[in-house]
């Protein structure tokens, strides 16, 4: 269907010239894909959904869900969502003095326990009315699954609503570290990620965004990880990389964020430093979150420096493309003097084209040196799937390459992927 004056076209028509035109564009950019991959002897998979069918808006791309689609209830207030001062208040208005709230903030942050029978310091006759009125239980743990070495675990944790999210706990010789959700699904309908095939439920609240931690911080002392009880030792590092898109859900993530830095008992008392939070490249919050002096670690998952794969693997590149997001991170290193990271999944025939890894080098280095971190991570292979990771040799190539232009690149160690708790295998499948 072609037409000189489309404003002489119906509704239905112009819908049929848009997607006509979209499925030429997108014709066009393989050409050019197919094209390069050729002259390297390779070739060049279009990302597409497996499995599952991506909803599609008006104009034929995937459609982007920023908030739910219907009115959803949120979990009653607990006291990870205040700040002191408001648990006092709230104390207060229970008949207690304002003390009290210190009290339950050592219990929860530094002790990781509601549980009123260690309470010992809060009046005998009231604990129970305390601990229902402050800490509502938010997150019920309906599956763990660890790895052989007991360094990885995977949570299945059930919310008030009956949402089910996970998190993935993980010690490193030097750290322990805990990847989080954020959000009941997520709205960014990437074709190879679990997590959004359903799409978006709900934002998580700034609590039990929270919970995660103390809970993981929980397992922790009581030898969880590894077997051997380790009451000292805590989560030392966090990064938003569970389900759900951390930028589409700011106000809470952030709120969760300064109540992760804040000391304690106020908060858990964690550094900014080790606390990354990703994004898919949600330029308008970047920005915002470069103002929020607080130095987190940022990190954009690009996944392809062309705007023609990545219009099709990361479908929100159709409202920001790759050089919008480039320049938001860049300006967050101009604004924090926190170098920023790029995340990027190296999938086989897909991504990991040489001519790829000279044209992200090019654009990262256009905006200067010393700014930008590269973490190539192979993809989790799924059997007989498209969405399988680039071949040894070829990650080996893709990394050197990035090496030899100047860009600081490291190879990512893939954690949880036999118990399916790595990048882009959650999915809060309870039958699993």
């Amino acid at each position: 269907m072609t037409s000189s004056n489309p404003t002489t076209l119906s509704a239905d028509e112009r819908k049929a010239l848009r997607l006509e035109q979209a499925a030429a564009q997108r014709a066009q950019q393989l050409r050019i894909s197919t094209s390069r991959a050729q002259a390297e002897g390779r070739a060049q998979v279009i990302p597409t959904a497996e499995g599952w069918k991506q909803e599609m808006g008006a104009d034929g791309r995937p459609e982007l869900q920023f908030a739910t689609k219907r009115r959803v209830s949120q979990p009653p207030t607990h006291l990870a969502d205040l700040t002191l001062a408001e648990r006092q208040e709230k104390l207060k208005e229970l008949g207690l003095p304002g003390f009290r709230a210190k009290q339950l903030s050592v219990h929860y942050f530094q002790h990781y326990t509601t549980d009123p029978a260690k309470m010992s310091d809060l009046p005998k006759e009231r604990r129970g009315e305390l601990v229902d009125a402050m800490f509502p239980k938010l997150l019920t743990e309906v599956k763990r699954l660890t790895t052989d070495d007991g360094r990885t675990v995977k949570f299945l944790w059930r919310l008030f609503d009956g949402s089910l999210v996970e998190s993935v706990l993980m010690r490193y010789p030097n750290r322990i570290t805990l990847c989080i959700s954020s959000q009941c699904g997520c709205g960014m309908n990437c074709p190879f990620c679990a997590t959004g095939q359903a799409g978006l439920t709900r934002n998580m609240s700034t609590a039990e965004i929270l919970d995660q931690i103390v809970q993981a911080n929980r397992v922790i002392a009581e030898g969880g990880l590894g077997g051997q009880k380790h009451p000292d030792e805590r989560v030392g590092n966090i990064v938003f990389m569970g389900m759900g898109e951390p930028l589409a859900n700011y106000k809470r993530v952030m709120n969760a964020v300064h109540r992760m830095v804040a000391e304690a008992p106020e908060g858990l008392g964690m550094s900014a430093r080790g606390i990354t939070v990703s994004t898919v490249g949600l330029v308008p919050a970047i920005r915002k979150l470069a103002n929020e002096n607080v130095p987190v670690t940022f990190a954009l998952s690009l996944h392809a420096p062309d705007d023609e794969l990545r219009d099709e693997l990361i479908p929100v590149n159709s409202r920001w493309k790759v050089d919008e997001a480039l320049d938001a991170a860049y300006d967050y290193y101009v604004r924090t003097g926190r170098r920023v990271s790029i995340e990027y999944a190296l999938i086989k025939d897909m991504n990991d084209h040489e001519w790829r890894a000279e044209m992200l080098a090019k654009k990262l280095n256009a905006r200067g040196r010393g700014w930008v971190h590269v973490n190539p991570i192979p993809l989790n292979p799924v059997p007989g799937s498209i969405w399988t990771r680039s071949e040894p040799d070829i990650t080996s190539k893709f990394v050197r390459r990035l090496d030899e232009l100047g860009v600081p690149t490291t190879l990512r160690d893939t954690r949880g992927k036999e118990i399916d708790g790595a990048c882009g295998q959650l999915a809060a499948d309870g039958d699993k």
